[in-house]
């Protein structure tokens, strides 16, 4: 069983846009909602009129900007966004997962090593280790929990022609599990970027100091898309497949 999403490719960005829908559409404007500090992942059924004046910025500036930052063409929309359940977890752990199975120790070992040279003039730099380690140890059990528990469940799911009998129940039960999980990792970037004084590299940072913080800009940026994904496209069609075949034809 393949469910297709049908949210529309947007022509125009309105303060009325949910930020999820919008970076579907357009997926080049997440580290641009991430720059303002718009939350599309875990915020992501949000408008984007709600999270500006959360914000305290100006809606119409705002707007301005997503505008400005979208090709003239508008065909942005990516092959992702049409997956079905289990063609979407397949993406999931070839692009994100790996992703992270790469990232994440390359970033613990370089905010050690940045901690050590320079943490006596840039004490912060000790949280920022602090904080990069707790971000791994939350995300790698994270990760083999949705690769070893919850996507295979999805998968099953996707073939099934009759609700399959799952030892948790229903799907809702590991997917609110997830959700948690992801509000906690999403709390952890948050703090990662206002300790590392939002990834300014000081005039004395060197070159490792410098790829760490572009690595972490490159994580949070990755870690936002991935768990939005999740949220807004891949656990609402799992839970709508599996009330159509509760309730059967």
């Amino acid at each position: 069983m393949t469910t297709i999403n049908t949210i529309n490719t947007i022509n125009t960005i309105t303060g009325d846009t949910r930020l999820g829908d919008l970076v579907t559409a357009r997926p080049h404007l997440a580290a641009r909602l991430d720059r303002l500090g718009l939350d599309y992942c875990c915020g992501g059924q949000r408008s984007i009129a709600a999270a500006v004046d959360d914000a305290r910025l100006d809606l119409a500036a705002v707007l301005a900007e997503l505008d400005e930052h979208t090709p003239l063409d508008r065909a942005s929309r990516p092959d992702w966004a049409d997956l079905g359940p289990a063609e979407l977890v397949d993406h999931l752990e070839s692009t994100h997962h790996a992703y992270l199975d790469a990232a994440l120790p390359r970033l613990v070992a370089l905010a050690v090593k940045v901690a050590d040279v320079h943490g006596d003039r840039h004490p912060e730099l000790r949280d920022v280790q602090r904080l990069v380690i707790d971000l791994r140890d939350d995300l790698e059990p994270h990760l083999r929990k949705e690769e070893q528990v919850l996507f295979p469940m999805i998968r099953e799911l996707a073939s099934a022609t009759a609700a399959p009998g799952f030892h948790c129940g229903t799907l809702r039960n590991p997917i609110s599990v997830m959700l948690r999980e992801h509000d906690q990792a999403g709390e952890l970037l948050a703090r990662l970027r206002t300790v590392a004084n939002e990834y300014r590299t000081p005039d004395d940072g060197c070159a490792s100091y410098r790829a760490l913080y572009d690595g972490l800009v490159e994580l949070e940026v990755d870690t936002h898309l991935h768990v939005h994904k999740e949220n807004n496209l891949l656990f609402p069609q799992v839970l709508a497949a599996e009330d159509a075949l509760a309730t059967g034809p």
